[in-house]
């Protein structure tokens, strides 16, 4: 039998903290025997499809295939399934809604990534650009982990920031910019194609997190920033491929570290109060079965979403 697990279902198991637990976990893992791959193309339309395999963690004997569709015009801008299958038989264990599950690890993440980097202070000012999902789910995440004293926001779509503000507390600001010059850690998640943010509008001590960079031609951060900062990324090679370092032009050599060095203590992260610094992640496949893999387990516990016979 095949669980189906809808949004409303995904609601009702994930939870941030269990979900930072799985996530910091599997960053902390030694690598999956396979390499993930993410594969993405133009499509015809006004969108692009991608597809991230297989996801894959030691000691879960499961994997993970998603797909989804990338459409900016529409609401939700991203839509797909992640199909979960037994890695004993191949059986198709779970099908679940991708939109929700990639805003959840990828936001998660990224609240992990910022709070190993940003420099620790309970009066600090957090600024979001992109009021979007995954920007929600960053915000949620980084206040289990730290305390901020304000929050400001900026979205091109007004209503939606205002909305944002008045859901977590803040303030609306009119440009990107002037995030920048007001917040200590700005979390950026657009779908931008030329920089938000230069070198000239942060200041030193800065944590930016970027993680609208995440498939060729999008771009947050301009190169000059991402150059004289402590560069954190999730993956060197698939960031030079496709995320930050890809839009600015730079190899994969220029990132100093993964945030899984960071979090396994091979790396020091932010070593000094003036130093600026970025995460800037593309996103993994085995993300999507870390949560996947905790959201199914939970569901067949409390008995949530709908069983149904694909091979009847």
């Amino acid at each position: 039998m095949t669980r189906i697990l809808t949004r409303s279902d995904l609601r009702q198991v994930l939870e941030p903290g269990a979900c930072l637990d799985a996530l910091r976990d599997g960053f902390g893992r030694a690598p999956a025997p396979v390499p993930g791959q993410r594969v993405r193309t133009d499509l015809p339309f006004p969108g692009t499809a991608t597809a991230l395999i297989p996801g894959l963690l030691p000691g879960v004997e499961a994997y993970t295939v998603k797909v989804n569709a990338k459409f900016p015009g529409a609401r939700p801008a991203l839509r797909g399934t992640i199909c979960l299958h037994s890695g004993a038989d191949g059986e198709l264990l779970a099908l679940v809604d991708s939109a929700t599950v990639t805003a959840w690890r990828t936001g998660l993440a990224a609240a992990l990534g910022t709070h190993a980097l940003a420099a620790p202070a309970d009066d600090a000012v957090l600024g979001v650009v992109g009021a979007g999902a995954q920007a929600d789910l960053m915000v949620r995440g980084l206040r289990t982990l730290r305390r901020h004293r304000d929050l400001v926001v900026h979205d091109t779509d007004a209503e939606r920031a205002t909305a944002f503000a008045a859901r977590h507390g803040g303030r609306v600001l009119p440009s990107a910019a002037a995030v920048a010059a007001a917040a200590d850690t700005v979390l950026l998640a657009t779908w931008s194609r030329a920089p938000l943010l230069r070198l000239a509008d942060t200041r030193p001590g800065q944590h930016l997190t970027s993680l609208g960079a995440d498939e060729p031609g999008k771009q947050e951060l301009a190169a000059d920033l991402l150059a004289a900062a402590l560069l954190v990324v999730d993956d060197r090679e698939l960031a030079a491929d496709m995320g930050a370092l890809a839009a600015a032009g730079l190899p994969a050599t220029a990132a100093d570290a993964t945030l899984g060095d960071v979090l396994r203590g091979d790396h020091p992260g932010r070593t000094a109060a003036t130093h600026r610094s970025v995460y800037a992640p593309v996103g993994l496949p085995w993300q999507d079965l870390a949560l996947t893999w905790a959201a199914y387990q939970r569901a067949e516990r409390l008995g949530l979403g709908q069983e149904v016979d694909l091979l009847s």
